[in-house]
């Protein structure tokens, strides 16, 4: 974000603690706001809240204030029930009188990110990233069905398969686990970029296969579809925003399964973080959603 000019960017390491609040007071200082959009329920974020100097704090209806957020704020958003994240975002703008809502998201990318996406992805093929993993491991699919669904759109489609992902031990991992796994060639750049680089591949990409996890979001930015992988969260509340009917919905059925009762009945912002959930979801289904990116009705 701090290519986008016109905004200046405070980053506060949410492990520092209390030398972190520190930080923060002193970069805010003598500083006066006019509103500050409160959009995040930790009580943590909370308590940074506090540090910005503002006679108007908006915060979530007190129905969806988790973790005390109500108590931190002066003024409230909309109530709503079940819907997006981002709907409930553009919530924050309509109390401060900004009705429309426009999608645009204009993050302008350095020339080596541009270089990095053009090297890996000529023209001349449709490239698919895959991002295997989420930060919460129950929420991943397995290795093979991802390496059976690289050799799916690598041989039956043509396509140039991209695995990507950050450098944590567990990315690393299932990277080297899919690549043991496949009987087509993929290229493995887990861990080799960096996140305006990553926003570029996708940018350039035909389509991206992930769980709930950054990435899809971070392809919807570019225009670029996402398969997304749903069953231990729900798409509807944090599904990819533009992708929604290409994701792999396995939710009702982990609801079923998991919890013994209707997605209907479970608390919006309940997650089945369960062993075996995302075996739900199926490489035939993911292939299917392949075959309709590639070839649209």
């Amino acid at each position: 974000m701090k290519h986008v000019e016109g905004v200046e960017l405070i980053t506060v390491d949410k492990s520092s603690g209390l030398s972190g609040l520190r930080y923060l007071r002193e970069q805010l200082r003598g500083r006066q706001f006019d509103v500050l959009l409160h959009m995040q329920l930790a009580l943590r974020s909370s308590v940074m809240a506090r540090a910005v100097n503002a006679p108007m704090k908006v915060g979530f209806d007190r129905a969806r204030a988790r973790e005390l957020q109500w108590m931190f704020t002066n003024e409230r958003i909309e109530p709503r029930t079940r819907e997006h994240v981002l709907d409930s975002f553009f919530g924050f703008l309509a109390k401060i009188g900004v009705p429309e809502r426009v999608l645009r998201w204009d993050v302008p990318l350095p020339e080596d990110a541009i270089r990095y996406a053009e090297e890996l992805i000529p023209d001349s093929q449709p490239a698919l990233v895959i991002s295997p993993c989420s930060s919460h491991s129950l929420r991943n699919w397995a290795a093979d069905r991802y390496a059976a669904v690289a050799d799916y759109a690598a041989g039956e489609l043509g396509m140039r398969v991209i695995l990507a992902g950050g450098p944590t031990p567990l990315e690393r991992e299932t990277g080297s686990a899919i690549e043991r796994l496949v009987k087509t060639p993929i290229v493995n750049q887990i861990g080799k970029d960096t996140l305006p680089q990553l926003l570029a591949l996708l940018r350039r990409a035909r389509g991206l296969i992930a769980p709930d996890s950054g990435p899809v979001h971070m392809a919807t930015m570019v225009g670029t579809p996402v398969i997304g992988l749903y069953a231990a969260t729900n798409p509807a509340r944090s599904g990819p925003y533009l992708s929604r009917h290409l994701c792999i919905d396995a939710y009702a059925e982990a609801a079923r399964q998991f919890c013994g009762k209707p997605a209907e009945e479970l608390p919006w912002t309940r997650k089945i973080e369960e062993p075996g959930v995302m075996d739900l979801i199926t490489v035939p289904q993911v292939a299917a959603k392949l075959d309709e990116l590639n070839y649209p009705s």
